[in-house]
């Protein structure tokens, strides 16, 4: 296995291995399986919260937290001055979750909409962050610690302590969604009815904001800040168009999350210069496109066809 640079990210390849054995490589060799691990549990942990997140209509709020972590990181260097993984994320994770909390506050507290108040916060940490990260350059390990690779992302370059934090941010958020999962589907759908069950509505909802904000921490070093919302958003709008049912859709997308993650690592690994976060949120796309055009009822050529069948139908 040969990892080699490639802009601010890292490629991986494997010169020797036939496109054949891209089963055998995955169980065989360390960094491919490492990196699709990786990978795959991002899909799965993005793609179920992104289903929350598509039909509360928060898409962009995801976008939002996921820039917003960026001066975490940084400060979170600053701090240390090291870069273990863990204090890296959680450093990601309080800088995200202060942008969502933010951006609450300012919709509820004034008459600035939804969409401003995400766009003021995105450039404003998004900024912040790039600053910080420009002040760190003069660190002495700034160089060594790479932090402008949270930027794009380094799936390459993942080990397994990088999976066991994932694995520890991201395991029990899916189990706090499977413990909460008639309160999040309640609160999806029909919030005022939860509300008028005595549901903690306010409560429910800040806490799955942190567990969108988990997804988001435990995705930036394998695609980075840019990249991070589309592993929220794709998988879900992707399995929204194939089903009306929440459990099926949490199902698929998280089918979809892990897939297009596993194929993404195999692409990266036998193609030149291609970097793994932008493989997986390519097939992420040709999913996505896919399901817009063929799904069954919500697919725009079947609709299509449908409309030139009811046009052939005599009166």
């Amino acid at each position: 296995m040969i990892i080699r640079p490639y802009g601010s990210t890292y490629a991986f390849f494997t010169p020797t291995v036939p496109h054949m054995h891209f089963l055998t490589v995955v169980f065989t060799d360390y960094t491919l399986r490492t990196v699709a691990l990786g990978a795959a549990l991002l899909g799965v942990v993005s793609g179920v919260l992104g289903c929350f997140a598509v039909l509360r209509r928060q898409a962009l709020l995801g976008d939002a937290m996921s820039h917003a972590a960026l001066p975490g990181i940084a400060v979170a260097f600053w701090l240390t001055g090291q870069r273990d993984p863990l204090v890296l994320l959680i450093g990601a994770t309080v800088a995200a979750w202060l942008a969502a909390l933010l951006i609450l506050g300012i919709t509820r507290a004034s008459r600035v909409k939804e969409d401003s108040a995400l766009a003021m916060t995105l450039a404003v940490f998004f900024g912040f962050g790039l600053v910080l990260l420009s002040a760190l350059q003069k660190h002495p390990n700034a160089a060594q610690a790479g932090l402008k690779t949270f930027l794009f992302g380094q799936a390459a370059a993942l080990v397994e302590r990088d999976l066991a934090v994932m694995a520890l941010l991201g395991v029990p958020a899916l189990l706090c969604v499977a413990l909460l999962w008639k309160q999040f589907k309640l609160l999806s759908f029909d919030p005022e009815y939860a509300a008028s069950l005595g549901m903690p509505t306010g409560f429910l909802s800040v806490l799955l904001t942190t567990l969108m904000v988990l997804a988001i921490a435990i995705g930036l070093q394998a695609v980075g800040v840019v990249l991070m919302s589309a592993m929220l958003v794709a998988p879900a709008a992707a399995a929204r168009q194939w089903t009306n049912r929440l459990s099926a859709m949490v199902l698929l997308a998280a089918t979809f999350g892990a897939g297009a993650g596993v194929a993404g690592a195999l692409i990266s690994a036998t193609a030149r210069g291609v970097s793994t976060g932008p493989a997986v949120v390519l097939c992420l796309t040709a999913i996505t496109l896919v399901s817009l055009l063929l799904a069954p009822e919500r697919g725009l050529l079947w609709s299509a066809w449908r409309r030139r069948q009811a046009m052939a139908i005599p009166e």
